[in-house]
């Protein structure tokens, strides 16, 4: 059950991971346009991303990594919830912030897996 859950979360975090490869998915993703400043941090976030990916299918595959794994993608998820709200929850990143939200209860499932013993 936990491998499935980790891969739960792996995909969750696959698309904006994708953007490291792809850095055309920052445009259809964020709408930013590559002669944007922001392009370049945005380009650096998805490989952020991408290693919430690696955690995510390490941790499906290796139990002793499930922990750190908690860590890096609670980290990952709850901060931006957090900064989404503080935020006003802007309209442009809402579907983010529902797709965060809706991986909660499964990072929550995977954290008390990890830890109860």
């Amino acid at each position: 059950m936990q491998p499935v859950l980790w891969l739960v979360l792996a995909a969750i975090h696959a698309m904006p991971a994708l953007a490291l490869f792809r850095p055309a998915t920052l445009t259809s993703l964020y709408r930013i346009q590559p002669d944007n400043p922001l392009f370049l941090l945005m380009h650096h976030r998805a490989g952020l991303f991408f290693g919430v990916f690696v955690a995510c299918i390490f941790a499906a595959f290796v139990p002793e990594g499930r922990r750190l794994a908690v860590l890096v993608v609670g980290i990952s998820m709850v901060s931006f919830l957090l900064l989404y709200w503080q935020a006003g929850n802007p309209a442009p990143l809402r579907k983010i912030a529902q797709v965060d939200l809706l991986g909660l209860p499964v990072l929550a499932g995977v954290a008390w897996l990890a830890f109860r013993q």
